[in-house]
């Protein structure tokens, strides 16, 4: 089981729209949170532990991400998506470009 973690700013489009389709595959636990403080669900240090992989959407989470929990990601895969805050929950055009970006680096899909 692979636990895949995504991440963006606020926790309301792009990663819940990740965790939402990723958690439709066999063999993947998946989760979501955001990075401002004001965020629906602020990432915490448990899911970052929980995490096997964690995808962020901008190079900018990368750097928060770092800032804020650099003694938890020892040995932890973060990859960055690079993909703008430019769509809607669900839209169609963001979840082909999460399959086209994502499931090549998962291996079997």
């Amino acid at each position: 089981m692979k636990k895949l973690l995504f991440l963006c700013s606020q926790n309301r489009l792009r990663s819940p729209t990740a965790e939402a389709v990723f958690s439709e595959y066999e063999g993947l636990e998946t989760d979501s949170a955001g990075l401002d403080h004001y965020a629906e669900v602020p990432v915490s240090t448990e899911a970052i532990v929980w995490a096997d992989i964690i995808f962020v959407m901008e190079k900018s989470h990368k750097q928060k991400l770092s800032q804020k929990f650099q003694p938890f990601l020892k040995n932890k895969r973060v990859i960055c998506l690079d993909i703008p805050d430019d769509f809607e929950y669900m839209e169609p055009a963001l979840i082909e470009l999460l399959k086209k970006k994502v499931l090549p680096l998962l291996g079997s899909y």
